[in-house]
């Protein structure tokens, strides 16, 4: 665990400001009252200071107009917490002029996803409403990929040293719970329906995974997600959002979530394991 870091295990907040993104982070202002987001801003900041430290930030102001005076505001804000302001992102009128007054680039409007369900914190009607436009397209909500078993040769044995922030959390998380950490998280026990796991790295979950959980938060798609038994509520990895509702009863084994081809598919663990990261050499 990084020096001076704590894990935070707490209630969910019910405001979402801060988005995951592959090159850093996103602050979502659109149509709220800039005073209130700093405020909401540099007090989550403060919650978890070691979590977003030295991240790039982008400010999403959506279609609300923005001025010299509330990019000016916002970057203090951010440096205080050790963060830089990039970019402005937006389709009100002015602001890629704002941006590049103020020498930060400018991003247009348009996510794939919605505001909701690319949030860093849990939203489910933004993932039903994604989930909805798959099945519309005749997609599943999670793509269980089938791989024949091929023959693998046993791999050399050797000793590595377990590389450093893995959070081990020894009990189950009960509904309402959420575990944020800046690298992996190990859970020996169960997330039930309701709790929500937020990692930098990966997952591991040695129970059942009924809740909520965010692997590769900042970014990271080679990220996974371990479970014995995988029932989640969501999964996200890095920016890739998905739902499982496989319907009951089921067999439980262990599973492994991945991101592949754009999107998010589950494999038995021992097709998981054997499968190398993407970009990945094969000699």
């Amino acid at each position: 665990m990084a020096e001076g870091m704590e894990p935070v295990l707490r209630a969910k907040r019910s405001v979402t400001l801060l988005r995951g993104r592959r090159d850093g982070l996103e602050v979502a202002l659109s149509g709220r009252a800039l005073d209130e987001a700093v405020a909401e801003l540099e007090a989550r900041l403060a919650d978890q200071p070691a979590f977003y430290r030295g991240s790039s930030v982008v400010a999403n102001f959506g279609e609300t107009e923005a001025t010299p005076r509330d990019v000016e505001r916002l970057r203090a804000a951010l440096a205080a917490a050790d963060m830089t302001l990039c970019a402005l992102a937006g389709s009100a009128a002015g602001l890629e002029a704002l941006a590049a007054s103020e020498g930060l680039a400018f991003e247009a409007s348009g996510p794939a996803l919605s505001d909701s369900a690319r949030s860093l914190v849990a939203d489910f009607a933004g993932a039903r409403n994604d989930i909805a436009q798959r099945r519309k397209r005749g997609e599943a909500s999670v793509r269980r990929a089938k791989i024949e078993p091929k023959a693998h040769p046993a791999p050399e044995l050797r000793l590595v040293e377990t590389p450093p922030g893995t959070l081990y959390h020894s009990a189950t998380l009960r509904g309402g719970q959420t575990l944020h950490h800046a690298g992996n998280i190990v859970v020996v026990g169960d997330v039930n329906p309701g709790a929500e796991l937020v990692a930098t790295g990966d997952i591991l979950v040695f129970g059942r995974l009924a809740g909520i959980a965010h692997a590769g938060a900042r970014g990271d798609e080679n990220a996974r997600i371990y479970a014995l038994d995988l029932a989640p509520t969501q999964l996200r990895i890095a920016t890739h959002i998905a739902a499982d509702e496989r319907a009951k009863p089921r067999s439980v084994a262990p599973e492994a979530a991945l991101v592949r081809e754009g999107q998010i598919v589950v494999l038995p663990l021992d097709a998981a394991v054997t499968l190398p990261a993407p970009g990945a050499s094969s000699a």
